[in-house]
């Protein structure tokens, strides 16, 4: 009994173990929308644009403390050998605090304050246009990838018709109907589509690697659950067209805001400072006070300072000048931009209407090879034509689906640059 025990508990465990080993090995699908949102979780570009933003918030905390009192403090002990000890106390100790508050300084706190406040607007615009380049570098891996996938099927079936082709001119070969040469093309054209498979294996080994540096995948085991069917539909162009929730006019208009920010910190120098100042001091020592001669002295100083710049010869006033000349140069900068993402809309819409019209050819011509490799294995069954005109056949048929898989797969990369560049799939 206890045999038959053991039995049952070992063929359990195994049959425990082998499910285990099989659901891991159970590939993860994925999709698009996935990958592009693993690609905004996990991306080390995005990571590190979160970090810039993170810096300029901390800097944005340290500039809104400017304006207020500063409070530091020191704390000493001293020891004097002679002569000194005959004039001060031989052992001494001394506590001091310092306070001091600015009350003008020519709108320069204020200012500060706006510029590291603009900064983390600035790095938050810097890391929207991240995401969407990360994104739009996501989509096109993933899509370079489902075409890969189909490029091997399509080289596997066209491998097994020039399979079959060369079995039956080798039939007729070997009965001496048929030349040789007849045998050698097919044979070439196998070789061909045997590199094409390797290629295409290849080329999804590679896209897989960079889906999965992108998305932060932890390797590249995994597979896409789309294909290249669906809907390809043409957008109507608009020259008209201003791209909106672009990250890239934010940018700019924030650079052109800190410019103009940094014009009056620097007209700021050209203005006085006033602070106020309180130190409070503490010393101990034999004999200290000078006044009573205790151990002990304590006292406060109060003091009101104003800086004026006088003459510089013209430096201060050259910077300003300088700063305005920048911040003119950044406004036309971000005028440029505007317009080239305008151009940059108007080309995506006519890539992607591109991408239709090769897609619609490219099945024109699918339909058109496909009845010419029909016809021609039918006369070729039935003896009117040779072997060489069936494979010219298959090459068409082949090239034209490999076309329509590309077309296809293009128009997929291609509307994703239509969404970016028109903002569409700006979402912050």
């Amino acid at each position: 009994m206890k045999i038959i025990y053991d039995t049952i508990s070992k063929i359990v465990l195994v049959l425990m173990f082998t499910a285990a080993v099989g659901f891991q090995a159970q590939e993860r699908v994925v999709s698009v929308d996935e990958v592009k949102n693993l690609a905004l979780e996990n991306n080390k570009k995005i990571k590190k644009a979160q970090q810039n933003v993170e810096a300029a918030k901390a800097a944005r905390m340290a500039s809104d403390a400017g304006g207020k009192p500063t409070v530091d403090g020191s704390v000493g002990g001293y020891y004097f050998s002679k002569p000194l000890s005959n004039l001060i106390p031989e052992v001494l100790g001394s506590a001091n605090l310092n306070v001091t508050q600015v009350l003008y300084s020519g709108g320069k706190v204020e200012t500060g304050k706006r510029i590291s406040s603009a900064a983390v607007d600035l790095q938050t615009a810097q890391k929207n246009l991240t995401k969407e380049e990360v994104k739009l570098s996501a989509e096109t891996t993933y899509w370079q990838i489902v075409n890969a996938k189909e490029k091997i099927v399509l080289a596997k079936e066209y491998s097994k018709l020039l399979d079959q082709l060369h079995t039956n001119v080798k039939n007729s070969f070997d009965a001496g109907l048929t030349y040789k040469n007849d045998l050698l093309k097919i044979e070439v054209q196998q070789n061909e589509a045997q590199l094409n498979l390797k290629r295409a294996e290849d080329g999804l080994s590679i896209a897989k690697l960079n889906l999965a540096q992108i998305a932060g995948l932890p390797n590249s085991d995994f597979d896409v659950e789309d294909s290249v069917n669906g809907s390809f539909s043409s957008v109507l162009a608009d020259r008209e067209v201003q791209p909106t929730n672009r990250p890239e006019l934010s940018i700019l208009a924030k650079a052109v805001e800190m410019n103009e920010l940094q014009e009056k910190l620097l007209d700021g120098d050209r203005k006085p400072t006033v602070a106020l100042s309180g130190i409070g001091f503490s010393s101990f020592g034999k004999n200290v006070n000078p006044v009573n001669r205790k151990n002990d002295m304590q006292g406060f100083v109060g003091m009101l300072s104003v800086n004026i710049p006088i003459y510089d010869w013209g430096a201060r006033k050259e910077k300003v000048k300088e700063q305005q000349y920048k911040t003119n140069a950044q406004k036309l900068e971000m005028e440029e931009t505007q317009e080239l993402l305008v151009l940059e809309v108007q080309n995506a819409v006519m890539q992607l209407n591109q991408s239709v019209k090769r897609i619609e050819l490219a099945e024109k011509s699918l339909v058109q090879a496909m009845e010419n490799l029909r016809l021609n294995q039918d006369r070729y069954d039935a003896g009117t034509v040779v072997a060489e005109e069936v494979l010219k056949a298959q090459v068409l048929w082949q090239q034209a689906k490999s076309e329509i898989l590309d077309a296809k797969a293009e128009y997929k990369i291609n509307e994703a640059k239509y969404k970016k560049a028109s903002g569409i799939n700006g979402e912050y």
